[in-house]
């Protein structure tokens, strides 16, 4: 790290260290912090920030005191440092910086699958078919790591199968690469005390626990007796006053669940600090259409997200449907990619053709490959912002992209052609759009009112 980066990084550790020992009185000034080594970036946020730490009706009000009383300090510490100096003021102008120098997409985030084993079988789910027989080694993940932070990169996102069956190697590197964050999607049933007491030594793994909604969703989808197991895992990770988070899937057949203001208010009582909704997509020969949601479903899905956010004291991201907060599709390395447990580096998780694999090629070479390039030359996909994939709303373009850059399909049980999964597709984009253009034109006319 240069000089300036450093000195930053103590700074917020000595501001982190002061705030703790006399919080009320003193969290302002981290904010005065924040604001002097910003450089002028991410002004609304910081307001946000301080009108959240100020104002005792602000929503965040007690979500913010959470953090400080609730989290353990070591955890919070290091998990702040390595976002907020390392994976973005350090981070970010960094990768801008490459992002020129190259001319691609450098992304802020990598998803990797450590493993395609997985110790459940869930309905749907292609993980467990196969075993333990794909993985990424120690030293090929320690070799990503390594070339994504010499562009910049300090966030690293683990996804499976389940990657916890390989958890020895991921406290190993989170030990090594004490300077990044480790955030991991897991169904939670490995979590037990002595890994929670390896959490809490390294400081930088988040897990985020799958959940389908109340027991009998979870149960029915992923086994009898998870969503009890889930629950002990999560009251393990609060007494151990770690940070954790849940990631949900919507559906048709679960959106007015998982949705609900019963299961919001639940996931609050439980001690979550964030929740990330993800939107069904039909990946792959099997995939099930039915469980698309409807468009209305999803405008509710829309609503309810933005209607709590606002209202209550839990961070809710809608992957699908706050584009407009970065731009659009940030796949192809724009913000993120994909490796998978064979190595094959896709352009998203959820879309599964590449033409690179990282045992062949260095993280660079693939990011300036003719599939990375395609979605480089080609984003945002669609100046609707609730419109922004290029599979899902704009499926002639993931046809495009793949039939011009010769991708292969990387679907580990059962390879799927760009045209089958996008004619999948196609009634939805057009059944959506409609839709999807008056959210969007009214939430255009309700910015320019405000200005």
């Amino acid at each position: 790290m240069d000089v300036t980066t450093t000195l930053k990084k103590f700074g917020l550790e000595q501001a982190l260290n002061y705030v703790y020992k006399e919080p009320e009185k003193n969290l302002l000034k981290l904010m005065d912090w924040a604001d002097k080594f910003s450089g002028g970036e991410f002004p609304v946020p910081r307001k946000m920030v301080r009108e959240a730490m100020t104002d005792p009706k602000h929503p965040y009000y007690p979500f913010i005191r959470r953090l400080l009383y609730d989290l353990d300090p070591y955890v919070m510490k290091t998990t702040a440092v390595n976002f907020f100096i390392n994976a973005a003021l350090a981070g970010w102008p960094k990768q801008e910086e490459a992002r020129r120098r190259y001319g691609c997409n450098i992304p802020w985030t990598i998803l990797l699958d450590p493993t395609s084993a997985c110790n459940l079988h869930c309905t749907g789910c292609w993980a467990a078919e196969y075993g333990n027989k794909l993985n990424l080694t120690y030293e090929e993940i320690d070799s990503i790591i390594d070339q994504g932070k010499m562009l910049g990169i300090y966030m690293y996102i683990y996804t499976g199968g389940e990657p916890l069956v390989r958890k020895e190697d991921l406290i190993r590197l989170c030990e090594k690469h004490n300077d990044c964050v480790f955030l991991c999607f897991t169904n939670a049933t490995l979590i037990d005390e002595k890994f929670a007491d390896e959490m809490l030594r390294v400081g930088n793994f988040v897990p985020a626990i799958s959940l389908e909604g109340f027991e009998m969703a979870t149960d029915g989808r992923r086994g009898d007796g998870v969503y009890k197991k889930v629950m002990a895992a999560i009251d393990l990770l609060r007494r151990k006053k770690l940070l954790y988070g849940i990631s949900a899937c919507y559906t048709s057949a679960n959106f007015d669940s998982i949705t609900s203001e019963a299961f919001y208010d639940k996931l609050i009582e439980m001690g979550v600090y964030f929740i990330w909704y993800f939107h069904y997509m039909p990946v792959g020969n099997d995939a099930s259409l039915e469980l698309m949601p409807t468009p209305e479903q999803r405008r509710m899905t829309y609503e309810r997200i933005r209607h709590y956010r606002a209202t209550k004291p839990l961070f809710a991201m809608d992957f699908q449907n706050d584009a407009e907060y970065v731009g659009g599709c940030i796949a192809g390395g724009r913000r993120y990619l994909h490796i998978n447990a064979n190595g094959d580096i896709d352009p998203c998780v959820f879309v599964h053709y590449s033409d690179s694999n990282i045992r062949k090629k260095t993280l660079l070479d693939a990011l300036q490959s003719p599939m990375m390039m395609a979605y480089y030359t080609r984003q945002p996909f669609n100046e609707n912002m609730l419109r922004p994939c290029p599979m899902l709303e704009n499926p002639e373009k993931l046809r495009e992209m793949v039939a011009e850059s010769g991708a292969h399909s990387t679907d580990l049980q059962s390879p799927e052609s760009a045209d089958h999964l996008c004619a999948k597709c196609d009634s939805y984009a057009a059944c959506w759009k409609p839709v999807a253009d008056e959210l969007w034109q009214a939430s255009e006319t309700a910015k320019s009112d405000k200005e």
